[in-house]
């Protein structure tokens, strides 16, 4: 029987945007927009975010717009955007450089139109005031996952 050599399981970089697919906030609120990059070799030299596929200009005359990115075995990238509108509305995408891109759709709620007006509900996903409610199984995973690698 020949031997076979040991060889060590590599995964993938892979991305992930935390409380994804969908995030629903409220009008004036904070878009904090969390993009984790795991299992890369090396932190990404870069990582872009667009929004409706255009690259978001942090200097643009919208203002209130920001990203801290936290460079490591774990890489994080946080996009902040102040005082939510309904055109900030759209299709969110984290491009690292030595990843897959990865995307959500954020729905900006109007008073006037918000799909639960009188109900005092809002969708699992709700972000109020900068803080994004309900983990799903992939936050769990990809938190313990980070705290994992940060312990080892």
């Amino acid at each position: 029987m020949p031997i076979v050599p040991y060889l060590p399981v590599v995964n993938e970089p892979t991305t992930e945007i935390i409380g994804g697919p969908d995030l629903y906030i409220d009008r004036g609120s904070t878009i904090n927009l969390t993009c984790v990059v795991l299992y890369s070799p090396e932190p990404p030299a870069y990582i872009f975010w667009n929004h409706n596929d255009a690259i978001i200009s942090y200097d643009s005359p919208r203002g209130g717009v920001s990203v801290v990115t936290e460079k490591g075995e774990t890489t994080t990238s946080f996009l902040l955007i102040q005082q939510a509108r309904p055109s900030d509305s759209g299709n969110y995408q984290c491009n690292p450089s030595n990843a897959q891109s990865k995307s959500v759709v954020v729905h900006v709620l109007n008073e006037a139109n918000s799909i639960f007006p009188l109900s005092g509900e809002y969708p699992a996903a709700m972000q109020r005031g900068g803080q994004t409610f309900a983990p799903t199984s992939t936050h769990c995973f990809v938190l313990a996952t980070s705290i994992f690698l940060a312990l080892s």
